[in-house]
């Protein structure tokens, strides 16, 4: 806990050396895992996947829009306190803003082992197609990411300069750097850092939702031949499930960093509010996900209605009605419907971590039963679960954002500091 004097004692880790240690050692065999899955990956290529040219898209590019979504998900909540000025959501925007840029970095990191040849990755910046909504998608995610990194620095440059004013040693000269030099901590340079936090969120609302996750619901839905995929409400789909998923991320977050960082009490209205926001996009998505089958069926578009059928009934309904039904809608929706779970601790990283992980069903569902289907009568039937290496490959990759958001949540100040202290 910080003390007051010129000087100021700041240890965001980890209150528990033992935990610390059992955390690490988890996520070194995560990623040690997943070095070893990737070195396959690039000795025996594609041949180490259950990918084909019938099912050419697998787990990668599923746990590819799944990022993608938590990403723009955590950001737009932050939007609640830096753009509409939410006062109770300002303490968690800064953990918002941090998750959703390591988010986004697991999420390209998924595109890139997906790449038949990884090593051409810049092939998009050098190579344009304004044809290709794919190329725009790319460029996009590259302004994204710097909306993100600006906010962060504006949200945290105040509480970067007091730190590098009073601390010494390695660590003054970290967070100098981090706040590139501005070391100046008057109300004048916080009404800046606010303008420019204003503004840049301003910005990125529309960057959000129109082109990084909206952009990426257009990736699927562009696509003619698959008319499970062709359909206008599919972009609208893909932006409410990374609200559902980015609110649940941020929820459980805040009561995980709070506790175990921070070792203070859990804001139990703030809390509150998180979870009534998660239970509303629960329900707009099933709402929604309820209108697209409806318009699937009664279309009776044969491709459609069959690949439908597979989601229900076929070899996907497991990942529907357990996952996707059973883990992102109706548990977390039992957890939310009473206001003393809601403002329960425990009870709401539950409903987070299963929304969270419902919700790799959903991108699931939305990946493969469309290739499953033949396109065409006579075209062979696909088939698809991913192998030993892509499980491990994936993840290791999610190990890696664990790894880069644990060793930023012990070194930034995520929680803000007010007079040197810890609000």
């Amino acid at each position: 806990m910080a003390t007051q004097g010129s000087h100021v004692e700041f240890a965001p880790g980890f209150e528990d050396d033992r935990l610390r240690l059992a955390w690490y050692a988890f996520v070194a065999v995560l990623v040690a895992g997943g070095a070893y899955a990737t070195y396959l990956r690039l000795t025996r290529g594609m041949a180490s996947t259950n990918l084909t040219s019938v099912v050419p898209w697998g787990a990668w590019v599923a746990f590819y829009i799944y990022f993608v979504g938590l990403s723009a998900g955590a950001f737009l909540v932050s939007t609640l306190a830096n753009v509409f000025d939410i006062g109770a959501m300002h303490r968690i925007d800064r953990d918002a803003l941090f998750a959703a840029i390591i988010s986004m970095g697991v999420a390209l990191l998924f595109v890139w082992i997906d790449l038949g040849r990884m090593d051409r990755m810049y092939y998009p910046f050098v190579w344009r197609q304004l044809t290709s909504a794919l190329s725009w998608e790319v460029h996009a995610y590259v302004a994204y990411i710097g909306i993100l990194v600006a906010e962060l620095y504006f949200s945290m440059r105040i509480d970067l300069a007091r730190l590098a004013t009073r601390l010494d040693g390695p660590r003054a000269t970290l967070y100098r750097l981090l706040a590139v030099g501005r070391v100046d901590t008057s109300e004048a340079s916080r009404a800046v850092d606010e303008r420019w936090l204003k503004r840049v969120g301003i910005v990125g609302i529309p960057l959000a939702i129109f082109m990084v996750h909206g952009g990426t619901g257009v990736l699927f839905a562009v696509s003619k031949a698959r008319p499970y995929w062709n359909s206008g409400l599919f972009p609208v789909i893909f932006i409410v499930s990374a609200l559902l998923s980015g609110t649940a991320l941020v929820m459980m977050i805040y009561v995980l960093r709070t506790r175990l960082f921070d070792g203070a009490a859990v804001d139990r209205d703030l809390l509150d509010q998180l979870a009534q926001l998660l239970l509303g996009f629960i329900v707009i998505d099933v709402a929604l996900t309820a209108i697209e089958a409806l318009i699937a069926f009664t279309s009776f578009h044969p491709h459609a209605v069959e690949t439908w059928l597979v989601v229900l009934f076929g070899e996907m309904s497991w990942s529907f009605w357990w996952f996707m039904v059973g883990a992102s809608w109706v548990f977390p929706m039992v957890l939310l419907s009473k206001r003393a779970w809601r403002r329960t601790p425990s009870a709401m990283v539950l409903a987070g971590l299963s929304t969270v992980v419902g919700v790799v069903a959903v991108r699931f569902n939305i990946v493969i039963p469309a290739q499953i289907t033949p396109v065409l009568e006579g075209l062979p039937h696909g088939s698809y679960f991913p192998t030993p290496v892509e499980w491990g490959t994936s993840i290791g990759i999610i190990g890696v954002g664990f790894l880069l958001y644990t060793v930023g949540a012990e070194l930034l100040p995520l929680t803000p500091l007010s007079g040197g202290d810890h609000e």
